[in-house]
């Protein structure tokens, strides 16, 4: 409905005629806060709780260390992800540990890997001669490992394992495996206790499966 205005003046009454309302023009801000308003819903729809983590860890600290009885442990974790699990991971090893970073690039803000690993962050210290213990969140296509292993061979270390929290067997592309492993997974979009989406959801202290959408459906686990 227009509003009414007092246009004319006849025998000393006011004739009204409609003025159409005229609509306002949003601005680049209010644009911007509607898009954001209509972005879909997210939720994490728990898979593991946090005290199967702990209890799994603790089952993979003792058997790591009977592999490895009396022997100076270390540990090199792939960042970002993986820091979680070698920080529970080293407090649960009795004896001689030390620990280092590595980082590498493959996923970006993706939910699938490009297939290519770059490295971005080396190690601060040689690993020749030591039992180094790999230390990752999540096995899936297996080419970041693969990249990790054939880097760490190179350098002559005593011992070489893998120990990962997470295996998702559905998605190896590359032909590695983890000698050690908390859980095994479906092919799931997973986020929390290190995983991320869009650097969000790592400091969850259990690990879930993304819902997301209006209607709440899981996350493709690739695009």
């Amino acid at each position: 409905m227009g509003r009414y205005k007092c246009a004319l003046l006849v025998a000393g009454a006011c004739v009204r005629v409609s003025v159409p309302r005229l609509r306002k023009r949003m601005t680049k801000r209010e644009k911007m806060g509607q898009q954001t308003a209509s972005r879909p819903r997210e939720r994490v729809k728990v898979l593991i709780t946090g005290g199967r983590i702990q209890r799994r860890i603790q089952a993979l600290a003792a058997e790591i260390r009977k592999d490895f009885p009396g022997e100076p442990l270390h540990l090199v974790s792939v960042l970002k992800g993986g820091v979680f699990f070698l920080t529970d991971l080293a407090r649960n090893i009795p004896g001689e540990v030390s620990f280092d970073f590595i980082a590498v690039s493959s996923y970006g803000e993706k939910t699938h890997s490009s297939g290519q690993v770059r490295l971005t962050r080396d190690l601060d210290s040689s690993i020749e001669g030591k039992t180094v213990i790999v230390v990752e969140d999540i096995l899936d296509t297996g080419m970041t490992l693969q990249y990790l292993l054939r880097l760490f061979q190179q350098r002559k270390p005593k011992h070489l394992r893998v120990a990962v929290l997470l295996d998702k067997p559905e998605r190896r592309i590359a032909a590695v495996h983890a000698d050690y492993v908390g859980f095994s997974i479906p092919n799931e979009f997973v986020v929390g206790y290190g995983l991320d989406y869009a650097e969000r959801y790592r400091n969850l202290p259990y690990v879930g499966v993304l819902l997301i959408g209006p209607g709440l459906k899981k996350k493709p686990a690739e695009d």
